[in-house]
């Protein structure tokens, strides 16, 4: 593996190996110092066009931990505010001698064409609706701790589906390792062509959240993401609530202690109650530390090539 740029890279043991580094990597958040040697004289790269604050944060702590130079630069402030091309920021950046790049961009396939310009590790942090895989994989391994196999599990993805890279990845990673997903969207937030998509992939489509719900192992609500949206979606956010929000109510309906994610950053009151999100089956805060384990593992697996943490 030479980049990871789409779930569609990983076969199910590689992710069983990341996921078993990251466990190891997982102890390293509990140390009174939180170092490792194995990315010393190594240097990478956030070069982030979009806002993030859960990812980008979590890389540069990754990296840190591993001992690599990590160095943050977002499209405010570097030349591409002055009309620089993507490639010619991205090879002014790999000229200084980078050995990774995380890359975040609003264009679908942005990360796939940079992998092509550069001898630079890259590491898709979001790219446009396509996929985000390092959240999936971190999304999958906190399940995947709190509820033991996936295998057979069902797993419920709510929400804005259409402009979903969590979605896109998340789907194609828990299916892999066995879960049986299924997703609740209203009909203007679903994606064209699903039918098709799902009979190939093997995952449920769903317009009824309240069917859906009560018969979950685990839950994930999606962020409505007003700004990418140049239309009216649904008539107002109360509707969208009553309709497909993880309301006190819904929340009543789970079974019992039905782990609940949502990748953040959240709309409380819109697709998830307080209640929901502060629950004691919320696993949001657990996604959040999983993500540094998962990230920490992904540098380590790639940059160093090695199969186990020496």
């Amino acid at each position: 593996m030479k980049h990871l740029l789409s779930i569609d890279d990983l076969d199910v043991d590689t992710i069983s190996d990341i996921f078993a580094t990251a466990s190891e990597m997982h102890d390293v958040q509990r140390r009174e110092v939180k170092k490792l040697p194995a990315l010393r004289g190594r240097t990478v790269i956030n070069l982030f066009f979009e806002d993030s604050t859960r990812t980008r944060s979590s890389f540069e702590i990754a990296g840190k931990w591993l001992s690599a130079d990590v160095i943050n630069i977002s499209a405010k402030g570097s030349s591409a505010s002055k009309g620089e091309s993507l490639r010619d920021t991205v090879l002014t950046v790999c000229a200084m001698g980078v050995d990774g790049v995380i890359v975040r961009h609003p264009a679908s396939g942005a990360a796939q064409q940079i992998s092509q310009w550069v001898d630079a590790v890259v590491i898709n942090a979001g790219d446009g609706m396509h996929e985000h895989p390092t959240q999936a994989l971190l999304d999958a391994y906190t399940l995947q701790r709190r509820l033991g196999s996936l295998d057979g599990r069902k797993v419920a993805i709510v929400g804005d589906l259409t402009h979903s890279r969590v979605f896109r990845s998340g789907v194609k990673c828990l299916t892999k390792l066995g879960a049986e997903v299924t997703v609740v969207a209203p009909p203007t937030l679903m994606p064209s062509g699903i039918g098709a998509w799902s009979r190939d992939a093997g995952f449920g489509v769903s317009y009824d959240i309240d069917e859906v719900l009560p018969e979950a192992d685990a839950v994930m609500m999606l962020r409505v993401q007003k700004e990418r949206m140049s239309g009216g979606y649904f008539p107002t956010a109360r509707e969208y609530t009553v309709g497909y929000g993880l309301t006190r109510d819904r929340l009543a309906a789970l079974k019992p202690d039905t782990p609940i994610c949502h990748p953040g950053p959240m709309n409380r009151g819109l697709e998830i109650s307080p209640e929901a999100a502060d629950a004691a089956s919320s696993l949001v805060l657990d996604q959040v530390s999983s993500g540094v384990a998962i990230r920490m593992s992904v540098l380590y697996h790639l940059l160093t090539g090695e199969e186990t943490v020496a």
